[in-house]
């Protein structure tokens, strides 16, 4: 099987049985997103550049939409070393090395720019290496998720709005923080039934970066989205611990230059998509509204430092100054 023969054919579904070629067994690279979102295309492109750079030593198949399971099931087959890589979010990370959170925390960071200068930051790098070492994981790069924003049927434009409103969040005790801090029920829902659960009632929002609202089709049932921008989120690119053991140094060195350029391309995407969606779904009739994000960011506040978060007060200052 080819690089890009494994490529196309997993490109749409991903349900093959591993495949086995001339040089060893086809590794699996899973993901919750669709295929029409920039995390799956680079995904892809980083699969073509290792096997012709490992000259068709490692061929890499690609299994969107949660093919292979949710985030946690994502989490947990590459610990047991079933699934070879895959992305999870720095909060589900964290479960490993509580560090890994402060990256993805809510209102953590003032702008993109403080975001990238603490993702560059000798901090970050411990907090890698930290997890590297607990979880026996070993996470290859990390990419720009995006700003998270809500979408209800409900006007937001300030903390109060979303009394008593039930919110999907993902499994993740950090996600917790958002809904609790504006006075929301939040309600863990796996990523690939929220469609549904919008549709029917079961929760009345969630939120989730613009292209990740657009591609999945939330607005479709949801017919307010509010720019809260309470939360620039981080995925992290994974590799087994199984898989990273057996590369050899120069296929690893190959594997982190690959999936590093890969992913800052694929943040360039996220960014410039982000910038053309709020017109977009205007067009398409869905209401998109300003709201004092100031309001939102002290309402947050007081939960970011204390005994129920999984950092320091130090910590949280440390990543303040920067930038």
């Amino acid at each position: 099987m080819t690089s890009v023969a494994a490529l196309a054919g997993i490109g749409a579904m991903g349900l093959s049985a591993p495949a086995v070629h001339a040089q060893g067994r086809t590794l699996k690279f899973a993901h919750i997103f669709n295929e029409t979102q920039p995390f799956h295309k680079w995904v892809l492109w980083a699969a073509e550049q290792i096997s012709e750079r490992t000259d068709g030593r490692h061929v890499i198949e690609v299994f969107p939409n949660s093919a292979l399971g949710g985030e946690v099931d994502i989490y947990q087959g590459l610990t047991l070393g079933t699934i070879d890589m895959g992305f999870t979010g720095s909060a589900a990370a964290s479960r490993s090395y509580e560090a890994m959170s402060i990256i993805g925390a809510p209102t953590m960071f003032r702008d993109f720019d403080h975001w990238a200068a603490y993702r560059d930051s000798d901090l970050r790098q411990a907090a890698v290496d930290g997890f590297n070492e607990a979880s026996g994981l070993h996470a290859m790069a990390t990419v720009y998720y995006g700003t998270r924003h809500t979408t209800s049927n409900r006007l937001i434009e300030k903390p109060e709005d979303m009394n008593g409103m039930k919110l999907r969040v993902p499994n993740v005790p950090l996600y917790l923080i958002y809904p609790r801090a504006v006075g929301a029920n939040p309600t863990p829902i796996s990523f690939s039934e929220v469609y549904l659960a919008l549709q029917q009632g079961a929760v009345d929002g969630q939120e989730n970066p613009l292209p990740t609202i657009y591609a999945q089709k939330f607005y479709e049932v949801q017919s307010h989205v509010a720019l809260t921008a309470h939360m620039i989120d981080s995925l992290v690119a994974l590799s087994s611990g199984t898989l990273w053991s057996r590369l050899s140094d120069e296929d690893k060195a190959i594997f982190s230059e690959v999936f590093a350029s890969a992913m800052e391309q694929c943040t360039t995407d996220v960014i410039a998509e982000e910038a053309s969606l709020v017109q977009k779904m205007k067009d398409d009739g869905v209401t998109v509204n300003e709201v004092d994000t100031e309001a939102f960011r002290e309402a947050i506040k007081p939960y970011l430092v204390g005994d129920d978060v999984p950092w320091t007060k130090a910590q949280y200052d440390e990543v303040q100054a920067l930038g």
